[in-house]
């Protein structure tokens, strides 16, 4: 990593629970590359002071995490399509003190679900309503996924989910015998390093013993709850971490306008992970 300087570019990540994940993967692509940036995470006090900072200081790129996914979207200047689409911001790109707001986290579900050739026919259960689940919906509704089921507590945000993209709502999961479903996803903090479900199995073990496949989007730690219970019963899984990296490689192309080598998204994702 270049010494800093006067000149360097600045990226950074608001979240409320920051991780290293985008620190490490970004820092590391920018050394491999010779880019005199640097990216940096904070965790926000007011988020739009910490707004007004990026356009203010010239910040190039600032990634966005739970929960203001979609309390940034008063705050920038232009919505591109693949967030005004579905009200959910995750990438801000700094031109000149223009903001405009994008989404990657759909990308990022809409590659996994192809890479895992999950079959479309497969019922869904999907946790929560906010802006990440926001993305996962769409990209199950444009992938062809018709029988997925919202399963949020907040009735308003969950009924809204599932109604816009024809999809079902319910508070709880079925109790046991009521149903099953073949891919369960969630997109709720459960199960994440530092907060207060860090041990918590975001589905009923039933769920888990049920399902085909399951998906955590939750990145910190690698091995989520749900995800080494999915394991120990013979479950396909797809992990947040993979997530993180296909989120993560296109911010960084909008951020710099370069799109690096496999190999060197390779290296980037393991020097991420050994953390």
């Amino acid at each position: 990593m270049p010494i800093l300087n006067k000149d360097m570019t600045l990226c950074i990540s608001l979240s409320a629970r920051p991780s290293n994940n985008g620190t490490r993967f970004h820092n590391h692509l920018y050394e491999q590359l010779g880019l005199n940036w640097i990216y940096k995470a904070f965790a926000p006090t007011d988020l739009s002071q910490a707004i007004a900072g990026v356009r203010g200081l010239g910040i190039r790129g600032c990634a966005v995490s739970m929960p203001y996914k979609e309390d940034v979207i008063a705050l920038v200047d232009a919505m591109d399509p693949s967030a005004k689409a579905i009200d959910s911001v995750n990438t801000i790109v700094n031109d000149g003190g223009r903001l405009t707001a994008y989404n990657t986290d759909y990308t990022a579900i809409e590659q996994l679900l192809q890479r895992n050739a999950v079959p479309v026919e497969y019922a869904v259960w999907l946790t929560g309503a906010g802006g990440m689940a926001k993305a996962t919906a769409a990209a199950l509704r444009d992938a062809g996924f018709r029988n997925v089921t919202i399963i949020a507590r907040n009735e308003p945000a969950g009924r809204a989910l599932a109604d816009q993209y024809g999809f079902h709502w319910r508070a709880d999961f079925p109790a046991a015998g009521e149903g099953t479903a073949d891919m369960l996803i969630n997109v709720t903090p459960m199960g994440m390093a530092g907060g207060p479900d860090a041990e918590a199995l975001s589905f009923p073990q039933s769920a888990v013993d049920a399902a085909k496949v399951v998906f955590d989007v939750v990145a910190l730690p690698a091995e989520t709850p749900l995800i080494r219970a999915a394991r120990a019963a013979g479950k396909q899984v797809i992990t947040g971490a993979e997530v993180a990296t296909i989120q993560a490689l296109e911010q960084f192309v909008l951020y710099t306008g370069i799109r690096p080598t496999a190999e060197q998204v390779r290296a980037a994702e393991d020097f991420m992970r050994a953390q």
